[in-house]
């Protein structure tokens, strides 16, 4: 069987509104503008909180900035700034910092690597780290989230120590069909963690270490506008969940250049999806979802504990930012943000947009 002739195939087959159930993505309500609305209509959602972090030239965050120095772009638009902070260092609302073990798109032996890389960080500093962390280890027989949130590093690997790596029934080499499933399961993971972090306060940064899960796309791949449509609610459903959970996802891949075949083929998905005519399912696959929220993705070294440093030195100063959206003229309409900054020099990195609501 060919590629193409499979991943269609395999296409075919995934119900993609079962999809949408299973990962507990209000489909139904997305698909039905009067409950979507009264859904999302409401003074919170006509807020816009943004995480950005500030960079220099050579990539070192930026504290010290003021509101006069932000102007936030909504499709172009600038828009008053409501609400302001800067955060680092001792600030009044710690970050949330979440570490997920993927045992299901990674392989037994890249996870045994990364318990130790992880360990590393864990012992950082004494095992004093310097915002409270989570861990989560993710498998295809269930999700399991080890402990509260602690700066204790030698408390926590203690509960990490105790964990034993799940054996999968979900192999990279299973074919299509064990793609689809691992698909499925990954986006249900992430649906549930979003879930649970949206009833934590303040800000998260949820670091994936994961080569991310099936794109199931490809030039070959058709999909019927039932299934485009399903596609869409998932990922309107996915983005407005994490930026209601005010969550920042980052990916690191384990395998770092080893994957270098698949280092850059997310890129093709970043496009926002505005239209469920240009739906396909690689516009969920982690590493894009991680860059339109803000994240980093980290795959261009085999150093996790490095990486895992990076993705959680975002915490380390910010600005947050609040925005009053403007009424959308359709359900689920897509908004561009663009964050700019002054002095000249300086990059921002944030959410990318949103979907609005008349």
């Amino acid at each position: 069987m060919s590629f193409r002739t499979g991943l269609v195939l395999c296409l075919s087959w995934l119900s993609l509104s079962a999809l949408a159930q299973q990962t507990g993505l209000a489909t139904e309500q997305l698909q039905t503008p009067s409950t979507a609305n009264e859904s999302v209509n409401s003074a919170h959602d006509r807020q816009l909180t943004l995480d950005v972090v500030v960079s220099d030239r050579s990539g070192k965050a930026v504290s010290g900035l003021q509101e006069k120095d932000f102007v936030v772009l909504d499709d172009k638009k600038p828009q008053k700034i409501l609400g302001f902070q800067a955060s680092g260092g001792a600030q009044p609302e710690p970050v949330q910092v979440l570490l997920v073990v993927d045992e299901v798109n990674t392989s037994f032996t890249t996870v045994t690597y990364e318990r130790d890389q992880i360990k590393k960080f864990l012992l950082q500093n004494g095992g004093n780290l310097a915002h409270p962390v989570t861990m989560a280890f993710f498998s295809d027989s269930g999700t399991q989230v080890l402990n509260d949130a602690s700066r204790d590093g030698n408390a926590l690997l203690a509960s990490f120590d105790q964990h034993e790596t799940a054996l999968r029934s979900i192999r990279r080499s299973t074919g299509f069909y064990g793609a689809e499933e691992r698909f499925q399961l990954s986006l249900g993971m992430l649906n549930s963690l979003t879930a649970r972090e949206a009833q934590i306060p303040g800000r998260k940064i949820v670091v994936w270490i994961s080569p991310g899960w099936p794109l199931l796309s490809g030039p070959g791949v058709q999909l019927s506008n039932k299934d485009q449509k399903s596609l869409f609610a998932a990922i309107v459903g996915a983005s407005t969940a994490m930026r209601r959970a005010r969550m920042t996802l980052s990916s690191v891949d384990p395998l770092g250049v080893a994957d270098s075949g698949n280092l850059f083929y997310y890129q093709e998905f970043l496009k926002p999806v505005s239209a469920v005519k240009n739906v396909q399912a690689g516009n969920l696959a982690l590493q894009v979802l991680a860059t339109q929220t803000g994240g980093l993705v980290l795959n261009a070294s085999s150093d996790i504990t490095a990486q895992i440093q990076r993705a959680v030195s975002d915490a380390d100063a910010f600005y947050t930012l609040t925005v009053e959206t403007p009424p959308a003229e359709q359900p689920n309409e897509y908004h561009a943000i663009d964050v700019k900054v002054e002095p000249a020099g300086l990059t921002t990195r944030t959410r990318r947009g949103y979907y609005g609501q008349p």
